[in-house]
This record gives structure tokens, sequence and C-alpha cells, in this order.
């Protein structure tokens, strides 16, 4: 077993999620139906051998914490683990984590503990498969005191990552995080040449973005966070730094990768799984995702109309109803003649009883779920949202950033926040 200690770095208030994260961190917004977004680089991990595993979070960290403790449960004799490790004044510090950077370091004890070689250093908001072993390989073979992951990205994207320039060895020469001039990119743009001796076809691809995936020689990461001042950021200022007095390399990947940080992306991703020809693909026998194990009875799906449509455990779908383009997360209960289009359901932690029903219709709640009749396109639905009878969710407005006293408009889509109340008849 490679001696290597993963970190996956839970970000800040996940403010681009909201509110998505207006009650849980950015790591255990679900994705996908039935999965949360850490399940994504956890179970890379695993599949690649690293079952030594630390999450960094600081903020509304109980439902991840509640996640990892009832998934990944490992065998007492073994070394594996997947542990949250929670902000936390200490004798050294009592401050918030200030960026990645200040995160590690003021968990850096953890990581002194467990004698690891290597340190993988992860986000937990972005969705890919990749094979760490291979990260490792090239890590190793190099010799690199630094290996970056880099995805080759056109113009157009630069100005989200941070951008590397490279030698033919692959070695950095070059780093700027967030390049907004021509000035600055100019002297940051590769060779058609490099990425074909590499046997890829880059096209517009001209930049290396970095994936925010990290791997450092264990001496090396405490040298780099010890030095005065302190850095607070990898990006912004471990690796303009170290590129001039380390060896700093690249892992060059070019599959399927996506920061679903955003509304927009998280949107956007989440409709292109239910899609045909997905471009991340959840039903594969290499790379398996792993998730909590729920136990639900399989979906009941009653004279509806679906198309290119993911739907979870444990739904019931009742006749008439017609979804296009839409993920459809456990629990959900979809009523009779609904009609769905691009839509994400993120579902329910729980059934309502027959007698919580009847009581939700005698003080005119709705139940959980989607009521009769209604209509939605282009929206979230968060966990235990309460969508009535005759509701239209189809931002009439067209409004691209909006706030109501039940939903949430950003970049044009419409999100019903976790156990919101949208009453009969509604019309957003």
């Amino acid at each position: 077993m490679p001696k290597v200690l993963s970190l996956i770095l839970g970000g800040g208030r996940g403010t681009r999620l909201f509110p998505l994260t207006m009650l849980r961190s950015k790591p255990a917004v679900p994705i996908a139906g039935k999965y949360r977004l850490v399940d994504i680089p956890i179970s890379n991990c695993l599949n690649s051998g690293f079952n030594r595993i630390y999450v960094l979070t600081q903020f509304l960290s109980v439902s991840l914490h509640r996640h990892i403790a009832n998934t990944y449960l490992f065998d007492a004799f073994g070394r594996g683990f997947v542990e949250i490790l929670a902000a936390q004044q200490t004798n050294e510090t009592a401050d918030w984590y200030q960026g990645t950077a200040d995160a590690v370091r003021q968990n850096i004890r953890y990581v002194q503990e467990e004698g690891a070689a290597d340190v993988l250093i992860l986000s937990g908001d972005q969705l890919y498969r990749m094979d760490y072993r291979q990260f490792l390989d090239t890590h190793r073979e190099s010799k690199a005191d630094v290996t970056i992951a880099v995805l080759p990205v056109s113009r157009d994207q630069v100005s989200g990552f941070g951008i590397l320039r490279v030698d033919d060895s692959g070695r950095v020469v070059g780093f700027l995080e967030k390049p907004k001039t021509e000035e600055h990119l100019e002297p940051l743009r590769m060779t058609p040449a490099w990425f074909e001796r590499r046997g890829i076809t880059a096209g517009k691809r001209e930049f290396l973005a970095s994936m925010g995936i990290y791997m450092f020689k264990k001496d090396v990461l405490f040298d780099l966070l010890g030095e005065s001042p302190p850095a607070k950021d990898f990006g912004k200022e471990i690796f303009p730094r170290s590129i001039k007095t380390h060896r700093v390399h690249v892992h060059l990947f070019d599959d399927y990768w996506e920061d679903v940080g955003t509304i927009k992306a998280y949107h956007e991703a989440n409709l292109k799984l239910a899609g045909n020809h997905p471009p991340f693909e959840f039903h594969s026998a290499e790379g398996v995702i792993y998730t909590r194990r729920r136990f639900l009875p399989g979906s009941r799906i009653s004279a509806a109309n679906m198309e290119e449509c993911l739907v979870s455990d444990g739904c019931f779908i009742l006749s008439g109803a017609s979804l296009t383009r839409c993920v459809v997360g456990v629990r959900s209960r979809i009523g009779k003649n609904v009609t769905l289009r691009d839509t994400v359901i993120i579902g329910a932690d729980r059934y309502e009883t027959n007698a919580e029903r009847f009581e939700n219709e005698r003080r005119e709640i709705p139940d959980l779920g989607v009521g009769e009749g209604s209509k939605i396109e282009k929206a979230i639905l968060d966990k235990d949202a309460r969508v009535g009878r005759g509701v239209q969710i189809v931002n009439r407005n067209k409004a691209m950033e909006d706030d109501g006293p039940n939903y949430v408009i950003r970049d044009g889509i419409v999100v019903i926040p976790k156990g919101a109340v949208v009453p009969d008849g509604t019309v957003i």
C-alpha cells in the first residue's frame, strides 16, 4: 500500500452554491440523486488504494459528519479511515481557516502522526474520476517535490483557474492565479506540439489549468507551510513561491472534470448526468462511486412519461406525470399530472405517514414532494421541499437573480431551499 495520506478540503461558506449550502457544507451537497459531492474524491481515493482520508471542514459540518460516519466503515483490523477534521480552537490558533494552505497548516499534526511519505490534497466540490495511482507515479517518477494535476482549457475558461506554464520535462516554470489580461496570459500559452507529444489533440485548448488537486512530499509540505510570512492559499501564494525553489511538476489529465461550485454549474452537471450519453458515468464497472446504504425499495412509477431522466431509490411518480431531462432524488414523491422539465429534485430524508399527510391536509400544508398538477421548469428543489397542487415554478419574470420568501433565483435557475413550503396555486 503506497504511503499516502489524503486531505479533502471542504471549502469556505459556499456562497456561490447558496441556498444549497444554507444548512450544509459544500461537500455534503447531494449530486446525481443519491450521492454527496464528497463521495467523489473519497471514492477516487478508495479505488486508488488510498484509504487514509481526512475531510477538513469548518462550516455546517453536522450533515457531512453524519453521512461519512454512516457510509465509510472500515475493517477493525485494517488501517483505513475517513474522518472529519472540523476547524477548532487550539493553543496555537483560534482563527477560522483563512484559505486552503491555512486549513492544512492548522491540521498539520494529524499529517505528522500518520507517517505518510506523500500527501494528496483534494477539493470536495468537483465531479470527475481519476486513478490517483497514476498521479502518484508521475509524482515519483519525475522526482517532484510537488505535483499539480492540470487540465487543458481554452481562452474563455482561464479566468476561473490558476494557469501554469510548463517546460518539456513537465516542470512548472510559471504560475498565475486567475489571470485576466492578454498581457498576463500570453507567456502562459502552451504550443500544440507540447500537447501532441503527450498524445492529446488540444485544438483551442492552449492553456493548462490547475484542477485544485496536489501531491506533496510530506517534508516539502511542512517546509512550505512553515515559511514566513505564512501563506494562506496554495494557488495564490504557495505555488508562485515554490516554482522558484522546488521541483514542481504537472500531471496531465484529459477526461471529464467539472467544478460544481455554482448553482448554474451544479444544475447543468446534474442534467447532463440524466442524458442518454452522460459525460460522467455512474453506471460503471470500474471506479465505483460509493455512498450511504439506505435500504430503500425500488421506485414505483405509474403511467408516467419520462425522457432522459435519472430516478433514484424509493420514489413515487404517479400517473400522468411528464418528466424531461430531470434528476429525481431518493424518496421523492411526484403527484399526478405533474410536468417537470430541466429540474433537479434532491429528494427527502424520510417518508410521511398517512396520519401525517392527513394532518398536512387539515392544516393546508403540502406533502413532501411535488403536488398534483404542478409545473416546474429549470429549477432545483432542495431536500424536504413541499410544493403544493397547481404550483407553477417557471421564473415567469425571467429574472436572473432574485430572492423571495420561499425561493432563490441564481443565473435564471429557481431554487426552492431545503424544507421550504410552496403553497397550492403559487406562481413563481
